[in-house]
């Protein structure tokens, strides 16, 4: 006698655009993820469904949902509702998964109404940088939905002191790296810095929470004393501008090389020896595992989820947020104690590779799903 498997729970996921970035990067790799499931028919939504992530779910071969939301307060809210709606109904979605805060202000309580079965939402960064018009519709999905999925246990605390979210509520999943991907293997570097002694660099979006000139400014003091010493900043953004006019400023454009932000950059990993994150808010960073996988030594500023990824003397160093001097501090010992950052580099390597892998966080992913769905009675192991 043959006995069939039961068949697949379809889940939706929500999230704003496909394009570049971490959320949408992380969101496409749990639905592939999911995808591979025995469990779980991942389907993915977005108002934004083009780019590079929606190539690789539709080669995987998992339905992208289009909506056309370009406002709450227009006609493309109601017809975003109604395609949802009809797509949930026609898929039997049972459980929702908001991705980031515009996916959220708008789908966690068009779900509910939905009558979605469990409907969650995402809490990836700290809410100071959502926009402020945002911040009561998040409330509001705060209580409409079951729970509230965050990428680092920073998050965590953060929505328990300043919005009164009970613990219960919150699941903690870190984001994952495909540590096939990006390896310490083949550490080589670009023309452009064959003549390096050593190599600080950062690959950031250049936006004010980032804080590049803290990075400026502490490699401006390191400068005089180490003329091989050669500092890669990789990324685009509004700040870019005004960081080379800085760095103009500082007398440090010589030693500066500024690459646009690009999908291959694990060979600028490769490249970097320090890998520094100076932000002055941060949860979870992509681009700090990536770069520890990589085999780059790590340097960040104490913020956020950072010291979840930095153990002070162990995986890596820490300073203290705008302070040049202490970062400028941090690097002279890495800088003239090789056997140190070798030692910080591997150990660093080691637990990306241990726990924060993809298959870590698809591990977590379908914990939280498989214990939402059977508090509603929807899931039998």
């Amino acid at each position: 006698m043959v006995t069939l498997a039961p068949p697949k729970i379809p889940v939706l996921i929500l999230v704003n655009s496909l394009g570049p970035g971490g959320t949408e990067r992380q969101s496409a790799e749990m639905a592939k993820a999911l995808h591979q499931d025995m469990v779980f028919s991942p389907h993915v939504a977005s108002f934004d469904p083009q780019g590079m992530r929606a190539d690789e779910l539709r080669a995987a071969g998992i339905p992208i949902l289009s909506l056309p939301l370009n406002s709450l307060l227009n006609k493309s809210a109601v017809d975003s509702y109604c395609l949802l709606k009809a797509y949930v109904r026609k898929h039997n979605i049972k459980l929702f998964h908001a991705f980031d805060a515009p996916s959220t202000v708008f789908g966690v309580p068009a779900a509910r109404m939905i009558g979605v079965p469990v409907v969650l939402s995402s809490q990836r960064s700290y809410r100071r940088l959502t926009f402020r018009k945002h911040l009561p519709l998040l409330r509001l999905a705060d209580k409409l939905g079951q729970g509230i999925v965050v990428n680092c246990h920073a998050i965590e605390d953060h929505l328990i002191a300043e919005y009164s979210i009970p613990r219960t509520r919150i699941r903690v999943c870190h984001n994952g790296i495909d540590t096939a991907r990006f390896t310490a293997d083949n550490r080589t570097r670009p023309e452009s810095l064959r003549d390096a002694s050593l190599v600080i660099g950062t690959l950031s979006q250049l936006r004010p929470e980032k804080d590049i000139g803290c990075l400026l400014r502490a490699f401006a003091i390191l400068r005089p004393d180490y003329p091989g010493l050669r500092l890669a900043i990789v990324g685009s953004g509004p700040e870019k501008p005004g960081l080379q006019r800085l760095a103009h400023d500082l007398n440090i454009s010589p030693a500066c090389i500024w690459e646009e932000s690009t999908n291959d950059v694990s060979r600028w990993f490769h490249a970097i020896d320090i890998f520094v994150l100076a932000s002055v808010s941060e949860a979870l960073s992509n681009a700090l595992m990536e770069a520890m996988t990589c085999g780059c030594c790590a340097v960040a500023s104490n913020v956020g989820g950072n010291p979840e990824l930095v153990h002070p003397d162990e995986t890596g160093l820490l300073f203290e947020k705008q302070d040049a001097p202490g970062l400028a501090a941090q690097l002279r010992l890495l800088v003239e104690n090789p056997q140190l950052r070798e030692r910080l580099a591997q150990a660093g390597t080691a637990l990306i590779r241990r726990d924060f892998s993809l298959a870590a966080a698809s591990r977590t992913f379908h914990e939280i799903y498989t214990g939402f769905l059977q508090a509603r009675g929807l899931f039998t192991s």
